[in-house]
């Protein structure tokens, strides 16, 4: 099945989504920092089984293809893209979908699962945080500069924003999660996490350089009824990495 590429107006910005399958289980990929359908999803897009699902991979505003506008992070950064990845969904008429969020598009799917319980069927999230410790903020500072960064993921980033862009927003990334650092235990949306109702899947690589352990678990004790797995090899980016196992997990949790 092939993927096709389209933009769709929600809440004042034309969104940028890629789509493939014709499943009648309607599942919504919500990719990371700086990321795209694109970049982040590539193994999800082509291999997942396309015969029980319709997968839509989402560019949050201000990513990806979803420019314009430019990319900014307001306090309520992460309401927003759940509030736009909501409407997107049912703009293209999904009465009811699963969402599957990585890093920040973790954050930004266990947000939408808390405040639209109707919508959402299941929810899958790895690489996600709840609150920002002061360590986390060590680390985010650790990958500010962007010329750090290795060829491999710096690459596809360089070629689908230019140098400038995405250095900039890299910064201003680090500037605006670097805020919920000062909130009573660097409370990001830990209030929200019992208010969880659907299955919930979290997955967390053992060797995650960027989110602790602590932050999986924290997530998982906090949503009753949810399931922890955790892949000894994995690092932040273990659907890529370990993309067959990874897809085989979320296919079987998803059915």
């Amino acid at each position: 099945t092939s993927i096709t590429s389209a933009k769709i107006q929600v809440n004042g910005v034309h969104l940028h989504y890629q789509r493939t399958g014709e499943g009648s289980h309607a599942v919504l990929l919500l990719p990371g920092m700086l990321g795209s359908g694109q970049t982040d999803f590539g193994p999800q897009l082509k291999s997942m089984n396309k015969q029980l699902f319709t997968v839509v991979a989402w560019d949050p505003r201000g990513y990806g293809k979803s420019i314009p506008p430019s990319r900014d992070f307001p306090p309520d950064f992460f309401e927003r893209d759940a509030k736009d990845a909501v409407d997107l969904m049912q703009a293209l008429k999904f009465k009811k979908f699963s969402l599957l969020g990585w890093s920040d598009g973790g954050i930004t799917a266990l947000i939408a699962a808390a405040k639209y319980p109707n919508l959402i069927h299941k929810l899958v999230v790895w690489g996600a945080n709840a609150s920002v410790t002061q360590e986390d903020v060590r680390i985010y500072n650790g990958i500010r500069d962007v010329s750090k960064w290795s060829e491999k993921v710096k690459k596809p980033l360089e070629e689908l924003y230019g140098h400038k862009y995405f250095a900039e927003t890299c910064e201003a990334w680090v500037d605006g999660i670097s805020r919920f650092a000062e909130n009573s235990d660097g409370n990001i949306c830990q209030q929200l996490l019992p208010d969880i109702k659907c299955p919930t899947f979290i997955i967390h690589g053992e060797k995650d350089p960027l989110v602790p352990q602590a932050h999986a678990e924290y997530i998982h004790k906090h949503i009753k009824g949810s399931r922890l797995l955790l892949m000894p090899e994995g690092k932040h980016n273990l659907h890529l990495r370990f993309a067959k196992d990874f897809n085989r997990e979320v296919e079987n949790f998803l059915r």
